[in-house]
């Protein structure tokens, strides 16, 4: 869908914004670099970018406006920096019926694993996440968002739930000040 030129100015912002910091900008950090004088216009701009599918935002959460779709220059830059580390593919390999290999010339760009230059990779430490196909070992790779995957859950109380993704663990409850989101799983990697 087309944007007008302000709400590409916004779609820019946020963009810029959390490449730069890593999190969301407020409404009124929006508001004030681009001069707007009301936080309802900012509110409309938000609301109009999502109903168009170029954000996302977090129920009743303060800096979780995520942007899903870039616009085309940005989306250019990250194209150009996902292009620069590659793998050759040499093929597919069978996962259930013997499958004929055939030699392939295509590539695999890591960097595709990379939503923004702000994605990095942590190693996994421990069981919690194995009935989601995470193994103690493995690489997460990681894009910072403050908006929380399944898996974390508001209790009464002002508590957090943190529910393993093993049912053979028990939940972890802690004080909502205890917990800051900083990323969310896009990808996994496995070496044996």
């Amino acid at each position: 869908m087309t944007l007008t030129k302000r709400q590409k100015e916004v779609l820019d912002f946020l963009v810029h914004f959390h490449n730069k910091h890593g999190y969301s900008p407020s409404f009124e950090e929006i508001a004030r670099s681009l001069k707007l004088t009301s936080l309802a216009t900012v509110h409309k701009h938000i609301t109009t970018l999502e109903r168009k599918g170029y954000v996302r935002r977090g129920y009743n959460q303060s800096r979780s406006i995520e942007v899903t779709q870039l616009p085309k220059q940005v989306r250019e830059q990250v194209q150009e920096r996902n292009s620069r580390i590659e793998l050759p593919m040499m093929g597919r390999i069978a996962a259930g019926r013997p499958l004929e290999a055939v030699q392939d010339n295509e590539t695999l760009s890591l960097g595709e694993f990379a939503h923004s230059d702000k994605t990095f990779v942590l190693q996994v430490r421990g069981s919690s996440m194995i009935d989601d196909h995470i193994l103690n070992g493995d690489y997460v790779v990681i894009e910072p968002t403050q908006v929380a995957n399944p898996g974390y859950y508001r209790e009464p109380g002002g508590k957090i739930r943190l529910q393993p993704a093993n049912s053979e663990m028990m939940p972890i409850i802690l004080a909502a000040n205890d917990v800051k989101i900083q990323g969310r799983v896009v990808g996994v990697l496995r070496k044996y």
